[in-house]
């Protein structure tokens, strides 16, 4: 009579392909977040007043403003731009993030990931 249950019935094998499976899709991961976090992401508001780029690290690394939008008299307009401008800029890194996700789990359906 067969024995049922355990791994004595092949398991192992189709275990083992899942786990390097796991490790490449993992390695895979890790090289598109570095490839990720070395990407510039540049947004700008106020009809391209202001410009602020950011590191896919979500650092902001530049922040480049015209003149027009330079006045001393209405600085909350600038701040508001600057903000706006920012936000922008990390939106496109959370974009970037979530496609390169969808791409390498994209296969997987029921794990919830």
């Amino acid at each position: 009579m067969a024995k049922r249950g355990g791994f004595p019935g092949g398991m192992p094998g189709n275990m083992n392909n899942l786990m390097k499976q796991a490790q490449r899709m993992q390695k895979q991961m890790e090289e598109n977040q570095k490839a990720l976090e070395e990407q510039d992401f540049t947004a700008a508001a106020g009809g391209g007043a202001v410009e602020v780029t950011v590191t896919g690290k979500r650092e902001v690394t530049k922040v480049k403003l015209s003149e027009e939008v330079v006045d001393p008299d209405d600085i909350e307009m600038l701040e508001d731009l600057i903000v706006a401008a920012t936000n922008e800029a990390l939106r496109k890194v959370d974009e970037a993030s979530a496609s390169v996700m969808s791409k390498l789990t994209g296969g997987l359906g029921g794990f919830g990931l």
